[in-house]
């Protein structure tokens, strides 16, 4: 089973030094990840400083990297966010540019019992004819998909699968047994991959993907093989990557990695800011370990 296949890349996005949208540098990122073995790209989400976005830099986003890779890998757009009237009308702009689906966060800050999630991604999945990933991040949003919650959502038609950022493996277990046969789960962290692989999960939608999509497929199609052993090996490889890039507040790390690849990432908007000298160190260290600088 393959939703939009199984290495996504929830993609960094690139500004300029004044801050602007480089929408030629999300091009040319988009193009390399493509190029490089990603069968989809995720915009617009927690990697991708979505709440520092407009609704209008959103939709150019969109535009642009369709445009690039169209066809080529699966465009997800993240349109979700604490107000369903919004989230409906961003996923409605984004369906008219051609993307293949839209990704919905977990409402943040305004803290919705479950009983309103199921009444909130099932009002945005009706609006919409396109295929819908739900992304459950508790450490982010203050709010928790609970497994019984993501049960009855599997059920409603276009929503097809879940990126999972809990970190709780009891849970994605659980979400694996209650939910529809078909209904598809992605690890939303790099470390959990292989053990969301292990009880039933489909792939990643990942951070580490910019710097060794390689990598992380082969590991994937290692474990999918049965080749188990090798699969182990793979992720115990990368972990050094994994960790370094979430030793400070996601997208930091990452954009300095992807900047020392010499892609475009740019800076941080703010209320980010640049990564410190400790962590561009454990970066550099990790990825000369695998042979990437």
């Amino acid at each position: 089973m393959a939703v939009f296949g199984t290495l996504l890349v929830a993609m960094v996005t690139p500004f300029n030094k004044d801050m602007s949208l480089d929408i030629a540098g999300a091009r040319e990122l988009a193009r390399h990840l493509v190029d490089n073995g990603c069968d989809g790209l995720v915009l617009a989400g927690s990697t991708g400083e979505s709440p520092t976005l407009t609704s209008a830099e959103k939709i150019s986003l969109f535009e642009a990297v369709v445009e690039e890779v169209g066809g080529k890998a699966a465009v997800i757009a993240g349109t979700g966010g604490y107000s369903t009237a919004q989230s409906i009308e961003l996923t409605r702009d984004a369906e008219r540019v051609g993307v293949d689906g839209i990704m919905l966060v977990t409402p943040y800050y305004n803290k919705p019992p479950q009983r309103a999630l199921v009444e909130h991604f099932s009002a945005i999945a009706a609006a919409t004819a396109l295929p819908v990933i739900l992304y459950n991040i508790p450490s982010r949003s203050a709010r928790n998909i609970e497994p019984d919650t993501v049960a009855a959502l599997s059920r409603v038609k276009n929503i097809v699968a879940i990126k999972e950022a809990s970190g709780d493996m009891v849970q994605v277990s659980r979400i694996r047994a209650l939910a529809a046969s078909d209904f598809a789960i992605y690890s939303g962290n790099d470390t959990d991959t292989l053990p969301i692989l292990s009880i039933g999960g489909i792939g990643v939608i990942s951070v580490a993907g910019h710097l060794i999509p390689g990598m992380i497929k082969d590991m994937i199609e290692a474990y999918k093989s049965g080749h188990n052993t090798r699969a182990k090996d793979l992720h115990i490889r990368m972990m050094p990557l994994f960790d370094a890039l979430f030793a400070d507040t996601n997208p930091i790390p990452v954009k300095y990695a992807v900047s020392l690849m010499g892609l475009p990432a740019g800076p941080l908007r703010l209320p980010l800011v640049q990564v410190q000298d400790e962590t561009a160190r454990r970066v550099r260290e990790a990825m000369s370990g695998l042979g990437l600088i």
